[in-house]
């Protein structure tokens, strides 16, 4: 019997993206300059535009940087600068009967500002663009085994993650913490950086098995998207006019 032949089955195109990987690197950048070049008097202005800016195009980095522990840290970074920041202006404000500085505030709260941009940039880049991309970039640029080593840092941090938590919790569920805290402490120290040195030898062992050498390593090209130019040239119009207008 005569077998019916099976229809060719055409592979669809993938669909093509907005906003590529040399976009999300050119937005990482603009939001660098946008709170590392301007002048402290806009300062502060230019840090809430570009964290709006960033919140519209990563809004699931905003919500992962509203957790406690990064308010927490916010929030101590705050007050750091507000009562031991360097500034050669007089109080001229009391709060809750404490003498402060309007100059503290402006620069605790520039410096916060400063932060949650710069966290929230490299959030939304990490998230959207592949690692082995990244990786290409320093090998183009000649840094060669820059890039093994960002892998290797990049694939290394869930590991360290389970295992820290496993070792936190097993000295926990053994008491390890009630007694004698500090040196629980210092066992949950030595044990995460063993399995951090244990998995990393781990790694250069196959690499070493399959005979890498940085200087054969291949770069990976960035995708393209297609608003990536027309987002480039408004960020950085935008960005020029807003820093030396």
């Amino acid at each position: 019997m005569l077998k019916q032949a099976q229809p060719a089955v055409i592979p669809l195109p993938a669909p093509k993206l907005l906003i590529g990987s040399r976009g999300h690197l050119g937005v990482f950048l603009w939001a660098l300059a946008m709170v590392l070049l301007p002048s402290p008097s806009r300062g502060i202005i230019l840090a809430f535009f570009t964290l709006g800016v960033l919140t519209l195009l990563y809004p699931a980095a905003l919500q992962r940087l509203a957790r406690p522990r990064w308010l927490v840290m916010f929030g101590i970074l705050f007050l750091v600068n507000l009562f031991f920041g360097v500034s050669d202006q007089p109080a001229d404000l009391t709060v809750l009967g404490l003498p402060l500085s309007s100059t503290n505030i402006l620069t605790s709260l520039q410096m916060v500002l400063r932060a949650m941009v710069i966290l929230l940039a490299a959030d939304g880049l990490s998230s959207s663009v592949n690692i082995v991309e990244v990786a290409g970039l320093f090998e183009r640029s000649g840094l060669r085994g820059l890039g093994f080593s960002i892998g290797v840092a990049t694939n290394l941090l869930p590991d360290l993650r389970q295992s820290s938590l496993n070792a936190w919790h097993s000295l926990r569920m053994r008491g390890g913490f009630r007694a004698q805290w500090w040196r629980g402490t210092q066992l949950l120290v030595v044990t995460v950086l063993s399995n951090a040195l244990r998995h990393a030898e781990q790694i250069v062992l196959a690499a070493e098995v399959r005979a890498f050498r940085p200087e054969l390593s291949r770069s990976t090209p960035l995708r393209k998207g297609a608003l990536d130019g027309w987002l480039a040239a408004g960020l950085t119009i935008l960005g020029a006019l807003m820093i030396f207008g």
